[in-house]
């Protein structure tokens, strides 16, 4: 609803002069709840004068607070971008910025940066690579671990106010909108889950896992400052939204990197914020945050359509409804959970082999990928790029390897997720062990050993360059010289190239009845 008419001030903010920059152009962009002005180095962000059923901005009080709250938030997370509140003035007859009269309106003054740079202009443009999915998981994972703690918030009671505003507003479309059937479907079987889900969920928010979080974390709000994923743009206008649980908080990037296509992307981010947070619990809840987190798009999309006015634009928001409904849906049907181990020597491609398979393997949005190597550097508390020492290798260092990997995967498949485990698995200690962390949960498990002719072998780790592996020719000679490949592991040729290596990866699995999608 529209409180307020702003046309004079739109109108100065239009214009140059008002910001002392005559000659200069002045962009306008407009959502639903803002106008932002693009001019010279800088953006101003107005918010609108509308009253929602999640958003009061009526008043020049109400609007000046929420800019307030809007960059102290921001600016813990993405300082190079939010500046300052700044107040737009009456100087005699004339709308200023930061002037002298009496404040009119209230601005958010933020450092503009180049629109292709945004998240989802990368994805559009096939710009958006894995590193920098790697480095948002990390980025959202620090994020999180800053963020203050929101008590009396979050758990069951969260999720079904979620589920019941969306069960609201879905009741109020007609069924040429999004199919009542459906809708009834997924409602129904959120609100199950959550019941189900509900002690945990509950457990989460006492033990500090409900945060201020971002509240709006998709890639649109993500962008690339010298090279660096920034999120910006979280949400300060209502609690509900942004004190949330930090998995939930994910959900949403997960959530939106999935329904791009981009399956690779979203397990990386998913990798890596599990790796950052040790947090392997919310694997429990996903399923949940993101069937909601889609189910939420779905209804603000087919508002979007019953606000539309072409019947052009009206079919195309309807659509993107009925297909955010559809995920939803099918993200309410998880894929089973498995363990899959592949070994082999340095340089089989063991690491190539689990990341690829990862994305299509266990629930949306596919397994968690434990490699030894990381692991092994994270015990050290190095970066993955720098080199450990030999000491680091030594027999007892690769027990506490192994037996971690283990510890983690158990995890895993204790909240229900799939995981793909590379390592070298030459020790029968360390497979036997491996094996028994699928038996205990109860998920099927195949063992793959990736091998290759010697001089393959060598010549790919001599090409290695900033590899998180430290193996080099040396290594793999003792590997050779020392260790038997395993006779009751199925055995892949992986002298071909990944891709083709991949193929008979996912065609033995296949063989073993594990889905891979």
């Amino acid at each position: 609803m529209v409180i307020d008419d702003q046309r004079e001030v739109l109108a100065a903010l239009s214009r140059p002069s008002t910001y002392g920059m005559a000659g200069s152009t002045v962009e306008r962009i407009d959502t639903h709840s803002a106008s932002v002005f693009l001019v010279g180095d800088r953006a101003y962000k107005l918010k609108r004068a509308v009253r929602y059923d999640y958003l009061d901005f009526s008043t020049a009080a109400r609007r000046k607070h929420c800019c307030e709250a809007e960059l102290a938030l921001n600016a813990r997370v993405a300082p190079a971008i939010y500046r300052r509140v700044v107040p737009l003035t009456r100087d005699g007859g004339t709308l200023v910025l930061d002037g002298h009269g009496p404040p009119v309106e209230w601005l958010l003054e933020m450092s503009r940066f180049d629109s292709e740079a945004l998240g989802d202009r990368l994805a559009e443009r096939h710009a958006l690579g894995l590193p920098t999915m790697q480095a948002l998981g990390h980025a959202v994972a620090v994020m999180h671990a800053t963020a203050p703690v929101s008590r009396g918030r979050g758990g069951a009671a969260a999720m079904r106010w979620v589920i019941d505003g969306n069960a609201e507003a879905f009741a109020s479309f007609g069924d040429h909108l999004l199919p009542r059937a459906r809708h009834r479907v997924v409602t129904a079987r959120t609100r199950a889950l959550v019941e189900r889900l509900a002690a945990r969920l509950d457990q989460r928010a006492s033990r500090g896992l409900v945060r201020q979080c971002h509240g709006d974390l998709h890639l649109r709000n993500v962008v690339l400052l010298d090279g660096r994923p920034t999120p910006f743009d979280a949400v300060e206008f209502s609690d509900a939204i942004s004190h949330i649980d930090v998995w939930y908080d994910v959900a949403f990037l997960l959530m939106d990197l999935w329904r791009r296509g981009l399956r690779r992307h979203a397990n990386v981010v998913l990798n890596e914020y599990a790796r950052a947070t040790g947090d392997l619990d919310g694997l429990a809840v996903l399923p949940l945050f993101l069937a909601c987190r889609a189910a939420v798009r779905a209804k603000t999309s087919a508002t979007a359509a019953t606000l539309a006015t072409t019947d052009e634009a009206r079919a195309s928001c309807a659509g993107t409804a009925r297909r955010y409904l559809e995920l939803a849906e099918s993200l309410l049907e998880p894929r089973p959970a498995a363990l899959i181990a592949i070994g082999g020597f340095s340089g089989s491609g063991k690491s190539t082999q689990a990341a690829r398979l990862a994305p299509d393997l266990g629930p949306v949005p596919g397994a968690l990928h434990l490699r030894s190597d990381i692991i092994r550097k994270d015990m050290f508390g190095v970066p993955a790029s720098d080199s450990l020492p030999a000491a680091a290798y030594a027999p007892d260092v690769g027990v506490r390897v192994y037996a971690q990997l283990a510890e983690l995967a158990a995890g895993a498949l204790a909240a229900g997720h799939a995981v793909a485990c590379d390592a070298v698995y030459a020790d029968a200690a360390a497979r036997a062990a491996i094996a028994a962390v699928a038996a205990r949960a109860g998920v099927p498990f195949a063992a793959v050993w990736l091998e290759a002719p010697d001089a393959t072998l060598l010549s790919r780790v001599t090409a290695r360059r900033h590899d998180v592996s430290d193996a080099d020719a040396g290594v793999v000679r003792r590997q050779l010289t020392e260790a038997q490949p395993p006779a009751d592991w199925t055995h892949l040729d992986a002298t071909a190239d990944a891709e083709a290596t991949q193929g008979r990866l996912r065609a033995a699995l296949a063989g073993r009845g594990i889905a891979v999608s």
